[in-house]
């Protein structure tokens, strides 16, 4: 039977120290390239980040803008940073769509995943600035979201209750 991705698919906020396997990685970021976009500009770009080193600099970049000293990837060995082209009109629906994307490939995988924000602020900062110069990323594209990728430590929490009276049926 066929995975219900949508509506199995939760946050997770714990994982193993293991790395991810590099087809996993693969098939997530292929499904990011798939994502629609205005026009059909394709003009995401998605930084996959493996290294420890380099994740736990990120993960400080995050926690200083929040002002905490935890981890807001919450110990994931793989951060892919989606950065969107802001002289394209959809640039910041575009990027969402890459991310929720790999969210539900990240699923289909076998991979948790939970979307951290704070990305926007993260490459606006002079040391972000330098990561994205050293990555080839343009000045004019914009953090838009980090897709955590990993082994779930532990359950994926139970969906909660969906709110009454979101849907109107003219």
């Amino acid at each position: 039977m066929i995975k219900n991705t949508l509506f199995e698919r939760r946050s997770i906020r714990s994982y193993k120290a293991e790395q991810i396997k590099e087809n996993e990685l693969d098939y997530v970021l292929k499904a990011a390239l798939y994502a629609p976009t205005g026009r059909n500009f394709q003009s995401t770009v998605m930084v996959a980040v493996q290294s420890p080193q380099l994740v736990s600099r990120l993960s400080k970049m995050n926690a200083d803008i929040m002002g905490v000293d935890s981890d807001p990837f919450y110990g994931a060995p793989t951060v892919v940073i989606v950065f969107a082209d802001t002289t394209k009109p959809t640039h910041f629906e575009d990027g969402c769509l890459a991310m929720g994307n790999m969210l539900n490939a990240a699923y289909e995988a076998g991979l948790g995943s939970c979307w951290i924000h704070r990305a926007r602020q993260m490459f606006e900062s002079d040391d972000g600035k330098a990561l994205m110069k050293q990555w080839g990323v343009p000045e004019n594209y914009v953090g838009i979201g980090n897709c955590i990728l990993g082994y779930a430590e532990g359950d994926a929490p139970a969906p909660a209750p969906r709110n009454d009276g979101r849907i109107i049926k003219l």
